[in-house]
Order: structure tokens, then sequence, then C-alpha cells
């Protein structure tokens, strides 16, 4: 029988309660959680739900986390547990990786915040435990799915280089409508900034910026149409990784046609001297609507030249629609999101790896044959080996 892991789940959202009940479901030995939220109602009615919704016995624990401070009761739960999964907003990511730190736990986190992840890089630099950053769906998964086709590609056609590395997603509804063909499935709060601000991409070579929403093209994926833009954040750590080995890299948010050229139509029309990201942010919660049935789409490809010199492509897609885990229905991007955060924290009870561990640092093979991933995103591409299929 495998250990029974303590793990604490921080927040109570909807990343937090899809972790919650995947653990709860997927592990192979059901954890002892704790769930914590400063609004401790919250927690306990996550808890609630997920010991409902479970089909086998799993002890779930809510506990009040104050905005400032360690009470008694949450120190005790620091002491016990072996990891901490952040699922709160990003400004918070640093007080918890110091938690971790303080009290050698693990830590694995969602959030895309540069500032907020240089500080956490700083508090892990010499931490006798491991810190997982950026572990959801994009940055995340489709990070580590990119890159293990770029290893693959190399050991396959004999080359150290490529030319190109696409990694694709987008966060859909099954229907869209005209004027803005889109439907907000998830918080409204970010996309605005992901279309603002700058992309970090690989041109030449070279780990450079561009800016977002500058390079819309259309794809085919699965025999649909989308649309394909620059967006901030999705691209993690490959940039640095794979400067001078791609000769041109980027992360690109799918949308349906027509849906790009309406967001230019609407930034065009903020007046000058109005912030943009809060304008346009503004208008896209005025006139699209919230909707509950959403997919994911996502598609990574690698291409470059074998050494024949013949020109080869590598392509993975996947679709990833709701679905029921235990007795709970879980919208698409709760399960794609909690997923690889679940997966990061197994690798590292299972390695104990220390320090900060970003995406390029996960190995494909053993993260994309992990059961959590393979639960939610389906087979690996990758063939695993020995006890990489646990």
């Amino acid at each position: 029988m495998k250990k029974q892991h303590h793990i604490i789940i921080a927040g109570a959202g909807g990343i937090g309660e899809a972790a919650g009940i995947l653990l709860a479901e997927w592990s192979e030995t059901p954890p002892i959680l704790y769930i914590g939220d400063r609004d401790f109602q919250r927690a306990q009615q996550v808890a609630q739900w997920i010991e409902a919704g479970a089909t086998r016995p799993c002890q779930v624990s809510a506990f009040h986390m104050p905005d400032e401070g360690l009470t008694p009761a949450i120190i005790t739960i620091l002491q016990d547990a072996e990891i901490l999964l952040d699922c709160l907003p990003g400004a918070l990511a640093p007080k918890m990786a110091q938690y971790a730190k303080d009290y050698t736990l693990h830590y694995a986190n969602l959030t895309e915040y540069v500032n907020e992840s240089r500080q956490i890089e700083a508090i892990a630099a010499d931490a006798a435990t491991g810190f997982v950053l950026q572990t959801g769906l994009a940055p995340g998964y489709i990070n580590v799915l990119a890159h293990g086709l770029y290893q693959q590609f190399c050991r396959d056609y004999q080359v150290s280089e490529v030319d190109t590395l696409e990694m694709k997603v987008g966060a859909l509804t099954d229907h869209a409508v005209a004027p803005h063909f889109y439907g907000f499935t998830w918080s409204p709060v970010g996309v605005a900034t992901e279309y603002l601000k700058d992309a970090v991409v690989v041109r030449e070579h070279q780990k450079t910026t561009r800016p977002s929403l500058s390079e819309t093209n259309s794809i085919i994926i699965n025999g649909i149409l989308y649309e394909d833009d620059l967006t901030s954040g999705g691209a993690a750590d490959l940039p640095d990784a794979l400067a001078g080995k791609v000769r041109n890299l980027d992360y690109k948010t799918l949308r349906h046609p027509g849906h790009y050229n309406w967001v230019r139509q609407e930034l065009a029309r903020i007046p000058v001297g109005e912030a943009k990201i809060a304008g346009l942010q503004q208008r896209m919660q005025a006139q699209i609507p919230h909707v509950e049935d959403d997919r994911i789409v996502l598609y990574a490809a690698v291409e470059g030249r074998d050494a024949g010199g013949v020109l080869r492509r590598r392509e993975v897609a996947r679709t990833i629609v709701p679905a029921l885990v235990g007795k709970c229905r879980l919208r698409a991007i709760q399960i794609t999101t909690a997923a690889p955060l679940i997966q990061s924290a197994i690798l590292l009870l299972q390695t104990n790896q220390t320090g900060i561990l970003h995406q390029s640092d996960l190995n494909p093979v053993a993260f994309l044959n992990g059961i959590f991933i393979r639960k939610a995103y389906g087979p690996s591409p990758f063939e695993a080996h020995g006890e990489e299929k646990n």
C-alpha cells in the first residue's frame, strides 16, 4: 500500500475544490487533506462537498486562513503536512512559499505573476524541499508537453536544434456568437491583462518579446478552424531553456474566428488616457456572457529538419470537456488546471527534489505518464518505462 500523504490545499475556490476531489478519487491511497481559505465557511463547504462527492472514504479538514499571521491550528497543520498546494491569488504566493520553507514543506503553485515568482525563487534558493512554479494548464502542462516533443524530435532525428516549437491553448465555449465570438467559462479577471502585456518568445534563436495580439493566424485542429495569437505568460521558462536550440518558439491562445478582430475594435474605442487593461476588461465583462459548458483545446508542435535535411513535423492535439469525478461534475478548465498541479506535487513527494523547479526541469515522460495527467488529458505521447508508469 502506498503512503498516505498529508496535503494542504490553500484556497477553496474552483481550482482548490477540483484539486481536492481529484486527490480523493484518483490517488492510489486517498490522502489526508487540509483545505484552508480566508472565508472559513467556504472552506467548510468545500471540505463537505469533497467528502460527499468522493466514492471512497477521504479525510478532509477545513481551516481558517486569516489575512495576517498564523493561528495555533494552522501551525499544527503546517507541522503535520508534507506539501502545500497554493490555489490562492498570485499576490499571496510568496507568503505561502515562505510558510512552506519555514515548516519544511514541498510547494507547488499556479501563478503567472513574474515578480512574485522571482521572490519565491529567492525564498527557495537554500530550501530543503522542492518548489514547483506555474504548474497549471498554460503555463504548466503545455510547456512540459512541448519540451517533451522537442526532446523526442531531437532523439529520433539525431539533431540538436529545431526550427519552430509551438504551444497553443484555448478555454472555449462549444458555441460562439457575434460580435465577440467568445464566452467566459471561468473568471474574467486577467484575460485583458494577457491580451495586452508583452509575450516572451524566441525569434532567430534569441529570447525576446513581442506585443500580444500582434500575430493573428488561423489553424485547423481536429478539423475545426480556430484563430491564434500571442498572449503573455504561457511560455513559462522555455524561452530561457531553449534559446539557441530553437529558431522560433512561442505560446499562443486559441479563440473562435473573429474574436481577436473584435478585441482590436474595442481597444480602438478606448479613449486616450484611459488605462487600456482596465478599459478592455470592463468592455469584455459588459458584453460577453458567462457560459457553463466549456472545452479546453490544446496543441503543441515541433518542426525542423532531420539529419538528412528532410523537413519534419510532430504534433499533439487534445480536446478536454467537462467530466464527472466521483459524484462531482467538474468543468474542463478545473480538471486541466488542477491535474498538473497535483501531478507536480506527487513528483515532488516521490523524488524529494529540492529548490526551484520550472517546467523545463520536469521529466516529460514521468510527468505525462503520471496517473493524474493521464486521467485528465488522456494517454501520453511518450512511452513510459518502469516506475514512470506509476
